[in-house]
């Protein structure tokens, strides 16, 4: 029988489901959820660091916060479009995982391509369920609701999760891109001059908006339905 994957998490670059999403990664994980995450490109262009730094970066964070699986679409990085190919592409991995609940960045971003990405990942998650679109792989129809994730900025949210008891691994998740967030050496980015506080804070913020410690806030198209909890249970 295959195994359920629970959360499909969608980002443009490795990092953006850990700044969005990470605490929320780790509780479900944490939970015997499986998840994956989805980077659509290697993040080539990146100003410090390098494809293979990054990858191990990225594996790293995904073991600090339980993540069964993660791969790479190789997309070009800044060349995150809605491509017939990308579509059916990101369409593939979706159906090949039929998880439950996907994410993705938020479509408000600075970076183009978190707002790129989030197109595509919306697209995808449309076609996916068509029974007559083809992918390379033959493989069956899946519908599964999108929600968004936030990596820049504050918006106010749809709806939030409690990541009280997950902050400190969502942290360490996002420290094990040290090329990103502490270079030894490289050039000043904007995520090389406080980022993480400022990821730090803002889940503050929202956890204390919503009456708890710390939370992540997200996103949704349409109005949604919650039973249990999120993944219907």
């Amino acid at each position: 029988m295959k195994e359920t994957t629970h959360i499909l998490a969608f980002g443009a670059h490795a990092d953006d489901a850990e700044i969005g999403m990470g605490g929320t990664i780790h509780k479900w994980a944490s939970r015997n959820k499986k998840i994956v995450i989805c980077d659509l490109t290697e993040a080539e262009l990146s100003s410090n660091g390098s494809v293979a730094l990054r990858k191990e970066e990225a594996q790293r964070a995904a073991d600090c916060l339980g993540v069964k699986e993660r791969i790479n679409l190789g997309l070009p990085d800044r060349g995150i479009s809605l491509s017939p190919d990308y579509v059916k592409r990101a369409a593939e991995v979706i159906r090949h995982y039929q998880p439950k609940v996907i994410f993705a960045p938020y479509s408000i971003d600075r970076h183009p391509d978190h707002g790129h990405a989030s197109q595509l990942v919306r697209e995808a998650a449309f076609s996916a369920g068509i029974g007559r679109f083809q992918t390379d792989e033959d493989l069956p129809a899946w519908k599964a609701p999108v929600y968004y994730y936030v990596i820049n900025g504050i918006h106010k949210p749809h709806f939030v999760i409690d990541i009280s008891n997950n902050i400190a691994a969502k942290m360490e998740g996002l420290k094990a891109y040290k090329s990103q967030f502490e270079p030894d050496s490289g050039v000043e980015t904007p995520l090389t001059s406080g980022y993480l506080e400022s990821v730090l804070a803002r889940d503050r913020v929202i956890g204390k908006e919503a009456g708890c410690l710390y939370a992540e806030g997200f996103m949704s198209d349409k109005p949604f339905k919650i039973d249990n909890d999120l993944l219907g249970e």
